[in-house]
């Protein structure tokens, strides 16, 4: 099926096609202007449907299907050993780890 087919006549024309192209700033030559007139012309066909349905006793969702928090409860826990921590780094300073400058002036 092509993009032009089932689309309504005069519905959108080529023409404000081609000023929304303007508009954006964009270069279409003439392929590209029928190509995306038929494109655009099944979109907006197609949101007119959706715009169309019958939505009373259809409640407003976020989601198609119903989520849950799946995460647990924010509780507090012991932390790291520092000393063993700070065993596995590559540099300490001052029982800290010391990185690499990355910015400003050269160590």
């Amino acid at each position: 099926m092509s993009a032009t087919e089932g689309t309504p006549a005069g519905r959108l024309t080529r023409q404000e096609v081609a000023h929304v192209a303007m508009l954006a700033r964009l270069h279409l030559d003439d392929e590209e202007l029928d190509r995306f007139t038929g494109q655009l012309a099944v979109i907006l066909d197609h949101a007119a449907d959706v715009a169309a349905l019958d939505l009373d006793g259809v409640p407003p969702t976020s989601h198609a299907l119903s989520l849950a928090n799946v995460l647990r409860a924010d509780e507090p826990r012991p932390g790291l050993d520092r000393d063993e921590v700070l065993a596995g780094a590559p540099d300490v300073e001052d029982h800290r780890f010391r990185v690499p400058r990355i910015l400003g002036e050269a160590p």
